[in-house]
């Protein structure tokens, strides 16, 4: 009997705090309105409900139409993707400088790594000069027989066909001495990021500026 009495005092202690909560609302013709229940021009609107200290203690938020549903989802499915984006490159952006740190023991070893590249392109660029040279001496000979057939018969196919296969494979070999020298710049690009980035991890940001390299001299 007496449990049954604290469950009926619960409940009418709910409903009387219920009653003691105000409504608060901008209706659908501009006014506000205040009260212990929603007026129909708040129906569908933004509403909140106050305590007896003018509090607001919750809030709803107006009904949205197709298109504002619509729009919202598509602004949290692009908060979503962006966040994805974020975490993805943060991701990668760990991974590249654990390989770094693995990679490189000291900015020594930067240096030694740079100069062994550069070196390598060094190396190539000679070897398409020497291709270029012998190209160039081919072509002269090409040349000096193309000369034997002036004011003569016709030249041989084949000789025609030969200076022009020499002309192909010489413009090939300049467009790669050219990718091959510039490749320099690429190079000492690639490795002063690696510093700077090194640097950054092992002493801070900032810790020292990366100095400029020295022109690459030209062949």
């Amino acid at each position: 009997m007496l449990k049954g009495i604290l469950v009926l005092a619960a409940v009418l202690a709910s409903f009387a705090a219920q009653a003691q909560q105000i409504i608060k609302c901008v209706g659908k013709d501009g006014k506000t309105y205040v009260g212990s229940t929603l007026p129909p021009q708040c129906a569908g609107q933004a509403t909140d409900q106050l305590n007896k200290q003018g509090q607001v203690v919750k809030r709803t938020e107006a009904m949205l139409t197709p298109e504002q549903r619509a729009a919202k989802e598509a602004a949290e499915k692009a908060r979503k993707e962006q966040e994805a984006e974020a975490a993805r490159k943060e991701k990668d952006e760990a991974r590249k400088n654990k390989a770094l740190l693995s990679t490189y023991g000291s900015e020594k070893d930067i240096e030694i790594a740079r100069s062994r590249a550069l070196a390598d392109n060094e190396k190539a660029v000679k070897q398409t000069q020497d291709k270029i040279a012998q190209i160039d001496k081919a072509g002269a000979a090409l040349k000096k027989e193309l000369e034997f057939y002036s004011g003569k018969n016709k030249p041989p196919a084949k000789l025609t066909t030969d200076i022009q296969s020499n002309a192909i494979d010489r413009k090939a070999q300049e467009d790669l001495l050219a990718a091959k020298q510039k490749e320099v710049e690429v190079i000492n690009a690639k490795y002063d990021e690696d510093k700077r980035r090194y640097l950054e991890l092992t002493r801070g940001p900032g810790s020292a500026p990366v100095p400029a390299p020295a022109p690459a001299a030209k062949k």
